[in-house]
């Protein structure tokens, strides 16, 4: 079974919440054609996107022709809008979890939904986690790298934590709103440095926080095979040991970052097998950022490209990975 863990997806009737609420912040979605859509942000384009970001015929043609036998579906991270007052920002998570709560109904052998909450109110989101899991039957959130520039170790946030581990709900962290933007307006570098980047000072933020010793059954899966953070690990766990009065963790970084997830997006084989000898192939998630254009296609291509993997890891990281994270045993498919 092959599972693709990140995908993304936004409802074609997305709603004007920049004409509603009267802020421009808003994403505003404009079609195109039939086949496509633009994406503007006060006035100006954001990103192009194609039918395949909510048409869901389409994107199981897609997942037939790759292989795909599962998407897990979350947001498109722009439309987390944690800046937004708190009522705006939970009728926007409201919308996109019903719509991807509807999908993973509809075709409960092809997709599984994670939500979506307002972090910028903690005990609002905490309430959406609650109906978002329990009445929709989402299977996990998708939060954001950082909350207004604060990053996820903010004390503000522990009682998020906390929920989710007390509800076992799973996690997927990734970046939006990333560091250094205003140093990133040429060649993409938003994508290609600033997002890899942002994940790894939102793992980092975790790692060190001690949240993983208050909340040790809190499953956190982040983005773009942790973004720099594997490469980072051994700077870390050097600041922690010559550094004391900054510890406030039991152990070094590495030992917590062997308890996170990441999902195998990082294109290279190369790459993958240091995440596999670092983390272990139990770690690792196949996911592809389907359907834009950085995507991997299909999902799990770097895992087919890798020499020597065992069949055992690569079943692991392909499908099995995924599920066990998501608290899914089994799930039957029809193609």
């Amino acid at each position: 079974m092959r599972v693709d863990f990140h995908t993304h997806i936004i409802p074609e009737d997305f709603p004007d919440l920049a004409a509603k609420f009267g802020d421009p912040r808003f994403p505003v979605m404009e079609k195109t054609c039939d086949c496509g859509a633009e994406i503007f942000i006060q006035g100006k384009s954001f990103r192009k996107i194609t039918d395949q970001a909510w048409d869901i015929e389409k994107r199981i043609e897609d997942m037939n022709n790759e292989g795909i036998d599962i998407q897990v579906l979350s947001p498109i991270p722009v439309t987390l809008a944690y800046w937004s007052s708190p009522e705006a920002g939970l009728e926007l998570s409201q919308i996109q979890n019903d719509f991807i709560a509807s999908i993973a109904k509809e075709y409960p052998e092809r997709f599984i939904g994670l939500g979506t909450v307002p972090l910028q109110d903690v005990e609002i989101a905490i309430q959406e986690m609650d109906r978002a899991v329990h009445e929709l039957g989402l299977k996990g959130l998708q939060i954001g790298s950082n909350v207004n520039g604060q990053n996820l170790d903010d004390p503000a946030l522990e009682p998020f934590f906390a929920a989710a581990e007390k509800w076992n709900v799973p996690l997927f962290v990734h970046p939006w709103a990333t560091l250094g933007g205003e140093r990133m307006p040429r060649h993409n570098f938003m994508y290609m440095v600033g997002m890899p980047s942002e994940t790894a000072l939102a793992a980092g933020s975790i790692i060190m926080s001690g949240l993983l010793d208050r909340y040790p059954k809190l499953k956190i899966c982040f983005a773009h095979g942790g973004g720099a953070l594997p490469y980072l690990l051994p700077r870390m766990d050097k600041g922690w040991e010559v550094w004391p009065h900054i510890r406030k963790t039991e152990k070094p970084p590495s030992h917590y970052a062997n308890k996170l997830y990441y999902d195998s997006l990082v294109y290279d084989p190369v790459n993958l097998q240091y995440m596999i000898d670092k983390f272990g192939a139990e770690q690792i998630i196949a996911g592809s950022d389907y359907p834009f254009l950085l995507r991997e296609a299909p999902s799990g291509k770097v895992v087919d490209l890798l020499e020597g993997i065992s069949d055992e890891d690569a079943r692991l990281i392909h499908g099995q990975n995924a599920l066990k994270f998501l608290g899914i045993h089994e799930m039957a498919t029809s193609k």
